[in-house]
């Protein structure tokens, strides 16, 4: 598995930080329209004290932070600017499939499937073991804001 974007070269990219980076580094670009990300999760994740305590469980909504922020990457690959920013706007049909613990890694995979204006349509999926966790359509606008 080799290492495109480092978590360095990533935190160039994005303004996201720990504990809120969840990306570790991209392993796959083409630089249009696919990306794949990993998060390797820890016990140490300061979400697992209380979801749940002695039962720890990913949240969800992290999952789908993941991804659009994988899906943020993309975009600044793509246009080679960090003059527009994009937002997460919405999310449309979110399944959980499989429960994410301590241990494992999150294969982050997110296609873009439109572009309209200042307004990204993707696909994203997060896969454990090469079994499907999660996945939801996302919905993003770019914006020239600074984060």
């Amino acid at each position: 598995m080799a290492t495109i974007l480092t978590s360095q070269e990533i935190q160039n990219l994005i303004p996201h930080r720990y504990p809120m980076l969840l990306v570790d580094r991209i392993i796959e670009c083409d630089d249009q329209n696919h990306i794949v990300g990993i998060k390797n999760i820890s016990v140490n994740e300061p979400f697992f004290q209380g979801h749940f305590p002695g039962s720890p469980i990913m949240p969800g909504v992290l999952q789908l932070e993941a991804m659009a922020q994988v899906g943020g990457i993309l975009h600044c690959r793509k246009t080679g600017s960090h003059s527009s920013q994009p937002l997460f706007m919405g999310v449309d049909n979110a399944k959980f499939r499989k429960m994410i613990t301590p241990g494992d890694q999150m294969r982050i995979e997110v296609e873009i499937t439109t572009t309209r204006g200042n307004v990204i349509r993707a696909h994203g999926r997060v896969l454990v073991d090469g079994q499907l966790a999660s996945e939801a359509n996302l919905l993003f606008m770019l914006t020239d804001q600074k984060v």
